[in-house]
């Protein structure tokens, strides 16, 4: 699919979850000059645009609105004669109570070409994510959606209060909260049973979901006990009951956590995709970006001279990438590599080997340097001649430690590790709002670089004193207290499974305190 200049897309971002977007929107999004983006709709999916793509927050909120819907439709009408291809992002689906119809009504009057592209509407995935089918044949075959911003009590209602009350087995109400003690009174008043079970359900699909369940007669009251408020759907019928059996979000270890990743983002996806996995919502916030070495002799020369190796040392998946995609700049391949030992710091850089058929004669037991050197003073020889392709803000612990041996160490930069242009505010604006539970940190890079995107100092980490901070191992801990973090969980094992592994440790920790 290609879109097409000078078109409107609108497109249905789904309920929050940014999973949940259509393989149809997310190319939209991909190849947009322009997004147009609702409140509603997931900011991670703005990562996928192009980057040079406008973007444009047209967010409305009960009590305030950044662009009246007069002026979205005049936007979108102008960026499309501008000769643009803009993406109209909006929450759910543009038209299950999303005014996609009337922004669609102004585009065809404009002779505006426009395209519909569906999405999940929250009146299906929301109350699926809370357990609940909005249909089931023990228990109904019909299913409404209602908006819920109409006032019940107003005298000439566009709802059929009498024939909705008892017609439908399901009801649902969208953004319903300021009227839920006049919805349940209307629909009591009109038949249906004071003990009809009800759900409410804020922020469905994301982290901070919340469900709370009473019956027609209670559920205001517990609504006003609780503080729930929009964005919220109110669901009646008894396919509520199914919840304590069908309830799977927020059984997931990780539920209700948001994870920031700090890694590059060529290296993030794994990582995240984990988090994701196990029911936590990965925030990527690459604080290092890959870059060439600023000269390429050194590396060129160990290429050029390659058979006079007996070892080569690769302490990072970027050091091979990064060796390799040289080695092939100058037409050689893995033959070349006959009869020279490798050793990989850990696993996840000895799979990186194993896949251009290489295989790996040394992984330590612990994945750090001086293990490294531990394992490798039983297998050189004095006058071993080593390579050591890596980072240029590598320790030098390694490459001392082996010449110390008798070893003969090249030390050569493959790659460098650089702060990441990104802009922070919206992270530290997530901090200070205690939106973010975690903060992984993969390497001490990671971590000098987070704290001078940031721009904080040492007297300013009390942003972090509702976020728990994650390090991948003890280097990376220490690297982290230095800069006067706290750091709350360290990997046992110094990858990315095991830092995972750490996080539900913690996790599962803090929930067994609070029981």
């Amino acid at each position: 699919m290609m879109v097409n200049k000078g078109t409107v897309y609108l497109i249905g971002a789904g309920p929050g979850d940014p999973s949940l977007i259509t393989v149809k929107g997310l190319v939209c999004i991909k190849q947009a000059d322009v997004i147009v983006y609702d409140r509603l709709a997931s900011p991670r999916l703005l990562d996928y645009r192009r980057p040079d793509a406008e973007i444009i927050f047209a967010g409305k909120q009960p009590d305030r609105h950044t662009l009246t819907q007069s002026e979205i439709n005049e936007l979108l009408v102008n960026k499309a004669k501008e000769g643009l291809a803009v993406a109209r992002l909006k929450g759910g689906d543009p038209f299950v109570f999303g005014r996609g119809g009337e922004e669609a009504e102004e585009l065809s009057k404009h002779g505006i070409p426009f395209e519909i592209v569906p999405g999940i509407t929250s009146a299906v995935a929301v109350p699926a994510y809370a357990g609940i089918p909005v249909t089931h044949r023990d228990f109904t075959s019909s299913v409404s959606i209602i908006t819920g911003n109409e006032d019940p009590t107003k005298e000439n209602s566009n709802i059929e209060w009498a024939k909705l009350a008892t017609g439908t087995g399901t009801l649902i109400f969208l953004m319903g909260m300021s009227n839920l003690p006049a919805i349940a009174n209307r629909l009591m008043e009109y038949g249906r049973s004071p003990r009809t079970p009800v759900a409410l359900i804020r922020w469905g699909t994301r982290p901070e979901q919340k469900t709370l369940i009473g019956d027609l007669a209670s559920i205001s009251h517990l609504a006003v006990e609780q503080g729930f408020k929009n964005p919220a759907i109110i669901i009646v019928g008894e396919v509520v009951k199914l919840r304590e059996k069908l309830k799977w979000f927020e059984n997931k270890p990780l539920f209700s956590q948001r994870i920031l990743v700090t890694r590059s983002r060529e290296q993030a996806s794994v990582l995240s995709q984990l988090i994701e996995n196990l029911g936590g919502e990965p925030v990527e916030f690459p604080t290092i970006t890959i870059a060439d070495p600023e000269n390429f002799a050194p590396l060129d020369n160990s290429i050029k001279t390659i058979d006079t190796y007996n070892w080569i040392v690769f302490t990072s998946v970027n050091g091979v990438k990064s060796f390799i995609k040289r080695f092939q700049h100058f037409n050689r391949d893995i033959r070349d590599l006959k009869g020279i030992r490798l050793c990989a710091i850990g696993p996840r850089t000895g799979k990186e080997l194993r896949s251009l058929a290489l295989n790996v004669d040394y992984i330590p037991s612990e994945y750090r340097a001086e293990e490294i050197v531990e394992g490798l003073k039983h297998k050189i020889s004095r006058g071993d001649k080593i390579l050591l392709p890596r980072a240029d803000i590598a320790r030098k612990l390694l490459p001392e430690s082996l010449r110390a041996l008798g070893a003969e160490v090249d030390e050569v930069i493959a790659y460098r590790t650089l702060a990441a242009s990104i802009n922070s505010d919206t992270i530290k604006e997530m901090l200070a709002a205690g939106k973010i539970s975690i903060i992984t940190f993969t390497s001490s890079s990671t971590v000098k670089n987070f704290i001078t995107l940031l721009g904080i100092g040492p007297s300013e980490t009390s942003l972090f004193e509702n976020t728990r901070i994650a390090c991948i191992g003890p280097i990376t801990a220490k690297t982290a207290s230095d800069l006067g973090l706290r750091c709350d969980i360290v990997a046992k094992e110094y990858t990315i499974p095991g830092l995972v592994s750490a996080i539900l440790d913690n996790v599962n920790s803090i929930d067994m305190k609070g029981l």
